[in-house]
């Protein structure tokens, strides 16, 4: 599961990183504690380019007669996406990039939960695997979500939790976007766990335990 994630590099490295975005720099929002239903910085391809802007964490699909539905789809299962009829449409022309520094885990113990900050190593932003949807509400209005793929865990995360991100490398962001790209056997090479050696992953405050709190202490290395 990826149930919350950090983004607050600097709106120009994002920019030079992921194409130029569809909106001003001032509504760009740093965050230390992103979570579901919150409107997250998202890249899609239109056919011709890519786009950067927001969607809303949480997919409902355009069939969907409640949008609440959506709280219960932040996450899609790479090993099942393109069977479930909430995502396989999504799967085949909707794919998107989700913009992240770091997302957090929580770590079972014998008793207690303790919260895991996992990013680069090299501190790099990176991008994790996601669909896109469209959904009109009863009064016409247009929403625009999006969930998070995972698959299975690497080896660092196997230390952690059974679930992570899918996190594209670089080389494959544009093929994933591309919507000319349609077929299981092409796409399912894509959802693969993170090479070893590439993330490194810390305990962090407990704080982040509620999406209320949203500070940079979030990010402090437990015991520094």
């Amino acid at each position: 599961m990826c149930g919350r994630y950090s983004l607050f590099a600097d709106f120009r490295e994002i920019e030079e990183r992921f194409g130029e975005a569809t909106f001003e720099e001032d509504e760009y929002e740093e965050s230390y504690n992103i979570a579901p239903s919150q409107m997250v910085l998202s890249v899609i391809n239109d056919g011709v380019k890519n786009r950067l802007g927001y969607l809303k964490w949480g997919l409902v699909p355009s069939w969907a007669k409640d949008s609440k539905v959506g709280f219960k789809m932040i996450n899609a299962r790479a090993e099942t996406v393109h069977e479930k009829p909430s995502f396989r449409e999504a799967f085949k022309k909707k794919r998107c990039l989700i913009v992240a520094d770091s997302f957090y885990e929580w770590k079972r113990t014998e008793d207690q939960k303790v919260p895991m900050r996992i990013k680069m190593k090299n501190n790099e932003l990176f991008a994790m695997a996601g669909l896109w949807e469209s959904w009109k509400s009863p009064s016409g209005e247009l929403v625009h979500t999006c969930t998070i793929l995972t698959t299975e865990p690497n080896d660092l995360m196997s230390t952690i939790h059974d679930r992570m991100p899918v996190i594209l490398k670089q080389a494959d962001e544009q093929s994933w976007l591309n919507p000319a790209v349609k077929t299981i056997d092409d796409l399912k090479p894509f959802l693969i766990p993170l090479e070893n050696g590439l993330l490194e992953a810390y305990e962090v405050s407990d704080k982040v335990n509620s999406p209320k709190n949203n500070d940079s202490d979030l990010i402090v290395k437990v015991g520094e």
